[in-house]
């Protein structure tokens, strides 16, 4: 966390930058290949992580993956709720919690703007050509290495939190005991989120093996989009999105 600025002047920082993308997409006309960009990519997700969705030890802590960062479904619901108590989760919460909450932000907004930068040259090409290769040159005209990178590096960091954070057990109670108060003040959707997540990787006990698996084939989809012919890319691609179904 940087010294200059607290956690609750990050995490808004981020958010606003989120709902300043949501509104540029929909007042550019691009709502629509924004949320086909975040299809696509739920859709190879969903098929890269199959195995896990069926594995007991490992299937809720790919949901919370897949649903809670993400997901197609909108969040703005939860966002308008996190930037309302940021600076009571400073206040209130450990530091670990306050970081795990500026991840969340960052990993939320890296995504639009990544989404957002890839759905501007997704409508720059023929509306008939394959979704793979379409999506595949919008990615390798987006770049964006590092900010890639940095968005696995991000997810990771708050995978090792989570899991640091589950082991206090006081933590998990103080969480569910504020459900009904989270609820009377509006924050369900937030509460949600943090049980979802604390339970997911509860659940998963040694997350070691789970978060260097994600780490291995996220980086290898990387390496591909970028670098790899792209007929073989497009095969590969395509390949994917087919067992998601």
């Amino acid at each position: 966390m940087s010294s200059s600025s607290s956690a609750s002047d990050l995490i808004r920082a981020q958010l606003a930058r989120v709902s300043e993308l949501r509104a540029r997409a929909l007042a550019e006309g691009m709502h629509a290949a924004v949320e086909a960009i975040k299809h696509l990519q739920a859709r190879r997700f969903r098929s890269t992580y199959a195995d896990f969705l069926v594995q007991p030890r490992f299937a809720p802590a790919t949901r919370f993956f897949l649903e809670e960062l993400y997901g197609v479904q909108d969040f703005e619901r939860r966002d308008a709720q996190f930037a309302r108590i940021a600076g009571a989760i400073e206040r209130l919460f450990p530091q670990a919690v306050a970081q795990l909450a500026v991840d969340l932000a960052e990993t939320h907004a890296l995504t639009e703007v990544l989404d957002h930068q890839l759905a501007t040259h997704w409508l720059a090409m023929e509306p008939d050509m394959p979704e793979a290769e379409r999506y595949i040159t919008a990615w390798r005209l987006t770049g964006a290495r590092p900010s890639r990178d940095r968005q696995l590096a991000v997810v990771q960091h708050m995978g090792q939190e989570l899991q640091r954070l589950t082991r206090l057990k006081s933590l998990r109670l103080g969480l569910r005991m504020m459900r009904n108060p989270a609820r009377a003040a509006g924050l369900d959707t937030l509460q949600h989120f943090l049980e979802a997540g604390f339970d997911a990787f509860a659940a998963l006990g040694d997350a070691g093996a789970f978060l260097d698996t994600i780490k291995e084939r996220e980086s290898r989809w990387v390496d591909l989009l970028f670098d790899e012919n792209i007929t073989v890319c497009s095969h590969h691609l395509r390949d994917e999105l087919s067992r998601d179904r």
